[in-house]
């Protein structure tokens, strides 16, 4: 039994104890102790999308104990490529808060890698039961690093990003008991298999329980109604923190899909809930665009993209066109590092505007603006989806398989609103100016970390056919759910 796979939570697990025992003041230790752990993950990853390449299910049994009785990790394609995603972010994200951030509170770094470990236990757990716990180490972190800095502000939204998502764990508990009383277990090739044989009450109930999840994982994924904590939460973040959270609404998606597609792909729960999602979707994409038109601060504006881009996705998964899984989840990657990127250029742009920040108002030059100027260009067509960057890749590959012509009209209505909102920032953040800026120019580690998240962009649009090819692999081992379900159960399936 290969042990690679459970490596991307201990790793951040071993590193955060470390780093909240190591002395507060030796911040060169810590930021070095949280660096050379996000390059362990890092490669770990890539060793694991190697494993799952050829198509096989990795199987890890905690304490040797046999599914559907002892707590089991899975690695297949999609899992990998998740966890490699978030590998991938966080490395740069890191590297952008430890040129200063990071001394804005105590125990930053810790929460950085417990919230790695929470996200990649939420890709790999194969129970219901501990992705509610990874979710859980997740939010915890989260919480402390969505204050981080203090501020009054930050605590407002902060605070609201709590309270909901303390509901959304109630929510998720109650779902929990509802499927363990229905089915008598929570793993969920388990429960994928026993659900196909429920009738009367017992079917009842599971049809509950499954609309109560789609409440939670429409939570954590910023889904209309639910997604109006996100924009004052991500906005009013430390840069890199709001980098690492691009992802997390990406665990709401993905929760979604794994369940969907294991679980509700065939039998009696088929499309359960999916036209309710499939229009909830288009609802978030369609206040996304008028978020993004009315935002005040760039960072704002941002925040809406990452909204716009869960409508997007959540909208393809629930029209259930199969070949259209690989092209989402091709726009999922790309909008994750891009969005990540425009953050930490809102950063860099408030810190050159001095006391105006990132608001879209005429403001002082911005200090080291010409560089700062070609990076929001380029950011600006890829989050867009202009040609020739990744994001024109994705959404053509969405269009071409998302026959709906309502889906058509939102994703294009989208794609301007888009580009009239960066035009309409740009334009002011680097040509309305009113005289010599008392900001700060940017340091060359804060401008390594952006130009490692947007070189990705134009490396994935140079090998968008392979990646094309790969996402496609990763949906089609998806929609066989009887490999993964052999693979968990061995004789008992």
């Amino acid at each position: 039994m290969s042990h690679w796979i459970i490596a991307p939570v201990l790793i951040p697990a071993l590193a955060g104890l470390f780093l909240l025992m190591e002395v507060r003041e030796r911040h060169r230790m810590r930021r070095w102790t949280g660096l050379l752990a996000c390059v362990a993950s890092l490669v770990v990853a890539v060793l694991l999308v190697q494993q799952a390449w050829d198509g096989t299910h990795t199987v890890y049994k905690l304490g040797n104990w046999e599914a559907p009785f002892g707590i089991v990790l899975v690695l297949d394609r999609l899992s990998a490529l998740m966890v490699l995603l978030t590998s991938v972010l966080a490395f740069p994200a890191l590297i952008y808060a430890s040129c200063g951030d990071d001394r804005k509170g105590a125990n930053f770094h810790g929460l950085f890698q417990f919230q790695l470990m929470g996200i990649n236990g939420a890709f790999l757990t194969g129970d219901l039961f501990n992705l509610f716990v990874f979710f859980e180490v997740l939010l915890i972190a989260s919480y402390g690093l969505a204050l981080h800095g203090r501020g009054p502000e930050r605590v407002k939204a902060g605070l609201h990003y709590v309270v909901l998502n303390l509901v959304g764990s109630g929510l998720f508990l109650i779902a929990l008991g509802l499927i363990y009383g229905s089915t008598g277990t929570l793993n969920m090739a388990d429960f994928a298999v026993k659900a196909q044989a429920l009738t009367g009450t017992d079917a009842t109930l599971l049809r509950v329980a499954v609309l109560l999840l789609w409440v939670v994982f429409g939570l954590k994924a910023a889904l209309f109604p639910l997604y109006f904590w996100l924009p004052a939460a991500y906005a009013g973040a430390t840069a890199g923190v709001a980098a690492l959270f691009a992802i997390m609404t990406k665990v709401g998606i993905y929760a979604i899909l794994r369940v969907t597609a294991l679980a509700f792909a065939a039998g009696p729960f088929a499309g359960l809930g999916h036209e309710a999602l499939w229009w909830l979707a288009l609802i978030t994409l369609a206040m996304a665009c008028v978020g993004v038109l009315g935002a005040k601060r760039l960072a704002t504006a941002v925040a809406y993209l990452v909204v716009m881009s869960v409508g997007t996705i959540v909208a393809t998964l629930a029209v259930g066109q199969a070949e259209a899984l690989g092209p989402a989840l091709y726009y999922l990657v790309h909008s994750t590092l891009i969005c990540a990127a425009l953050f930490l250029l809102a950063d860099l742009v408030a810190r050159g505007r001095g006391d105006v920040g990132d608001r879209l108002v005429a403001g002082p030059a911005i200090l080291g603006g010409g560089r700062l100027s070609l990076l929001f260009f380029v950011a600006a067509i890829a989050v867009v989806g202009l040609p020739p960057l990744s994001g024109f890749v994705g959404k053509v590959g969405l269009l071409r398989t998302v026959p709906d012509p309502l889906y058509w009209a939102l994703l294009l209505i989208a794609g301007l609103c888009g580009l009239v909102a960066m035009s309409r920032a740009g334009s002011t953040l680097f040509w309305r100016t009113t005289g010599e800026s008392a900001g700060l120019r940017p340091s060359r580690r804060r401008l390594l970390a952006v130009l490692l998240l947007l070189g990705l962009s134009p490396v994935m649009t140079i090998w968008a056919e392979p990646m094309l090819q790969w996402t496609a692999a990763v949906a089609d081992q998806l929609l066989t759910p009887q490999a993964y379900i052999q693979a968990v159960l061995g004789g008992a399936a």
